[in-house]
């Protein structure tokens, strides 16, 4: 008879489940459906949606898996990721290449059949572009990574524009410009007060080659920079009143982080930061959905 005491066997479900950073992944593919029915201008067609949300989500899981595979040594050695399956050598390494391989076959298979061969095409250097010159090439060689990798983070607005539209015109990629521009502040305040993390990680983040001063004056110059990169919308007609008034009162509050990370630098505020830069994005996103169907 088995001990009430012992432990419970791993569930294999809840591990792969994890591999595909369900919580990332739910942000991209949000923006993503944002994309498509900003690209038509009554409601998009439901099938399309839910295949290209489907295989947009598998090929996004499918990018995460092969970032745990290849960063499975330094998660097991941060405290924020050592939980994660493949740190904790609870999945094996064909295990999790043949479950990528599986799972982004199938989102290239649905976008391609039911979707569009643009889409797929597009998603599928999206894949490479993070689980292979991002995570393989660029993290562990410089500490501008995440700007420059930043671009396939930034692309589900594309994808899901190219989606309902089999195009990505001027308005998709400044979508895909307000995420790039986005990313370096999000990610740079978890770097901050996870810096004793990624100095056990080996990964050259810029808090630990550059100093914590060169970091927070960073966050701030992106801030701005991203102030006026949502202006964007509105500057050429995308969107109306409603996302101006939306995007003017998010981005005072994230200015206001922004400096106080500069200025009066804690800890907390990083933490704060951070999780607002998540809401910051979705809230953003949302407005335009709301302008674009309801115009002032």
């Amino acid at each position: 008879m088995t001990s009430l005491t012992s432990a419970a066997p791993p569930n294999r479900i809840a591990q792969y489940w994890a591999l595909t950073k369900p919580r990332v992944t739910q942000l991209a593919v949000f923006c993503a459906v944002i994309g498509m029915f900003l690209a038509t201008p009554g409601l998009p067609d439901w099938r399309v949606v839910v295949a290209a949300t489907v295989g947009i989500w598998l090929l996004a899981g499918a990018a995460f898996a092969v970032n745990c595979l290849v960063e499975r040594e330094i998660d097991s050695r941060m405290a924020r990721t050592a939980r994660r399956p493949m740190a904790r050598g609870e999945i094996t390494v064909p295990q999790t290449l043949i479950f990528s391989g599986v799972i982004g076959g199938a989102g290239m298979g649905v976008l391609f059949t039911f979707v569009n061969p643009l889409t797929m095409w597009l998603t599928f250097a999206t894949f490479v572009g993070y689980a292979i010159i991002y995570t393989i090439i660029l993290k562990p060689a410089t500490p501008q990574n995440i700007v420059i990798g930043g671009l396939a983070g930034a692309m589900p607005p594309a994808l899901g524009w190219a989606a309902i539209a089999n195009d990505v015109p001027m308005q998709a990629w400044i979508l895909v410009l307000i995420i790039f521009i986005w990313t370096p502040p999000h990610f740079w305040a978890l770097a901050l007060y996870r810096r004793d993390d990624y100095a056990k990680s080996g990964l050259p983040m810029l808090p630990i080659t550059h100093g914590m001063q060169f970091t927070q004056f960073h966050v701030l110059l992106y801030t701005i920079a991203l102030v006026g990169t949502t202006m964007l919308p509105f500057a050429v007609s995308m969107s109306g009143v409603i996302y101006l008034a939306a995007a003017a009162v998010l981005d005072v509050i994230f200015l206001w982080y922004a400096w106080q990370i500069y200025r009066r630098y804690t800890d907390q505020i990083a933490r704060k930061t951070f999780a607002y830069s998540i809401i910051y994005l979705s809230l953003l996103f949302a407005a335009l959905l709301v302008d674009h169907y309801i115009a002032l």
